[in-house]
């Protein structure tokens, strides 16, 4: 219970005086209207403290009930060491929230009240920026930079970047709680160019129970292992080339998203997800309809104190309506295609921590996987702008990366990419020959060496031999930074 406000207090320490120097004036009527004034004035003090000590009394209920719910249920744990160091948050290295559900509890926001103050600041969301940069050097020219037997769409997001000296990828990400049963966030990318895009804008559900929450708006779709994190995060300068030839680099969605965590000591959780699926390899059909939909299913848990590992696969499926396609023939001259029908990407995940006891602050190990498959079904017209050949067209492609980033001092990590693709063998009812690739299978091996001297900010250089272009191995030199300010929380396992 709270304490009542002391107003009579109050009135009496403000009376007196008015009282006393109305009792010496011969005005004492105009006198005796202000002191009316004060009590109405202190009366509404009290009515608005009283309002707000309802609404944190409120707040504490609501917090009670929702902790008693997470006690009576088994707790569903992700998989991990528990909390992990502060300075997993900005050099990348995975935290592992030992509940998944926590965030239902703790996103209770202030309570707006319609006081004097009017709540003003309530509201004001956590701000982040990620600050990006650096140097890169390849031996071959970027822009004419492809991937040899897989087509791709003049918009994804492949290749090393720009040479030179670069003002990487700046993220700014604005995030609050809207009240005890959803959150906001949004991530703005400010491009070297200064072009700005929106990444992700998106609301989700707090308190839904049952280990229910939703999601709805634009972010990172929940297929693959990789693909739900922000660039930042990764462990390595670039995207493997799996994601950049079969993803466009990453996937985001505008749409909804349902996800369900069991409630098992195991971690175990399903998502589903529908949406308009206008980024590759989808295109925008401006239908009433969705134009994707992905499946997806992840368990992990922990051996011991010192290791945990998560695994998954995830399905994306997307249409995709002239979708335009840039290839090279099996004597490397570009052509161009169009393409209209199905894409469905299958994708296997799997990551393997270890800290000794669970500490990863000086010494730790990850190693992380990844397949895809792809398999695209339609029509194909090849050369839509002069001999347009069109016919059934159906094509399967692959690849994988596996990579290990070992941690061997407090502020200093190495790591190994290995990664392949198959271009397969396409098939097209108008002639074969005019697909056809030659077989050759991209490859690029990267190695990594990075010193983070706070939980703040990191440094690496990155070596890489890209061997994506046929007959054109590209030495590659990464040198970046990247700067953490503002809020900014903990990353997913």
């Amino acid at each position: 219970m709270h304490k009542p406000f002391p107003a009579g207090a109050l009135a009496l320490a403000l009376t007196l005086p008015a009282a006393a120097w109305a009792a010496g004036d011969p005005s004492s009527a105009s006198s005796a209207a202000d002191v009316e004034a004060l009590r109405r004035e202190i009366g509404a003090m009290r009515a608005d403290y009283e309002a707000r000590l309802k609404a944190l009394e409120a707040r504490v209920r609501t917090a009670e009930a929702a902790a008693a719910t997470a006690t009576a249920a088994p707790s569903a744990g992700a998989p991990g060491w528990g909390s992990a160091p502060a300075a997993a948050a900005a050099t990348g290295a995975s935290t592992a929230p030992a509940a998944a559900a926590a965030p239902a509890i703790a996103a209770a926001p202030p309570t707006a009240t319609a006081g004097a103050s009017g709540g003003a600041n309530s509201f004001n969301p956590a701000v982040s920026l990620i600050l990006s940069g650096g140097y890169t050097r390849t031996q071959r020219d970027p822009a004419g930079y492809a991937i040899t037997g897989f087509p791709h769409s003049p918009d994804n997001e492949i290749g090393p970047g720009e040479r030179g000296f670069t003002l990487g990828e700046t993220e700014l990400t604005f995030s609050a709680s809207v009240d005890p049963w959803f959150r906001g966030a949004a991530t703005l990318a400010l491009e070297p160019d200064n072009s700005v895009s929106l990444e992700e804008a998106f609301v989700e559900s707090t308190s839904l129970g049952y280990g229910l929450t939703a999601k709805a708006g634009r972010f990172f779709s929940n297929v693959g292992y990789l693909n739900t994190q922000h660039a930042h995060v990764w462990d390595f300068v670039d995207s493997p080339m799996a994601y950049q030839a079969l993803l466009g680099s990453q996937y985001a969605n505008d749409g909804a998203q349902l996800r369900w965590l069991a409630p098992t000591d195991t971690f175990l959780e399903l998502s589903a997800e529908a949406g308009r699926g206008s980024a590759y390899p989808g295109t925008d059909s401006n239908g009433n309809g969705a134009g994707m939909f992905a499946l997806g299913a992840h368990t992990g848990g922990d051996v011991g104190t010192s290791h945990s590992w998560r695994a998954g696969v995830s399905m994306l499926q997307a249409k995709a309506a002239d979708q335009t396609l840039a290839g090279m023939d099996t004597m490397g001259s570009p052509f161009d295609s169009a393409f209209t029908g199905r894409t469905r990407v299958w994708i296997a995940d799997g990551v393997w921590k270890w800290a000794p006891e669970g500490n990863a602050s000086r010494t730790s190990f990850k190693l992380q996987g990844e397949y895809l498959y792809s398999q695209r079904s339609g029509n194909l017209v090849v050369d839509p702008a002069a001999a347009a050949v069109a016919g059934d067209y159906d094509s399967t492609q692959s690849g994988w990366y596996l990579q290990g980033v070992y941690q061997f001092a407090s502020r200093w990590r190495v790591g190994l990419r290995t990664e392949r693709l198959d271009a397969g063998t396409p098939a097209f009812s108008a002639g074969n020959e005019l697909v056809a690739n030659n077989g050759y299978a991209p490859t690029k091996n990267s190695l990594l060496l990075e010193y983070a001297p706070s939980e703040f900010s990191r440094i690496r250089v990155q070596l890489a031999r890209d061997e994506a272009r046929q007959g054109q191995p590209d030495n590659q030199i990464w040198l970046q930074y990247q700067m953490s300010l503002g809020a900014h929380g903990a990353h997913s396992y």
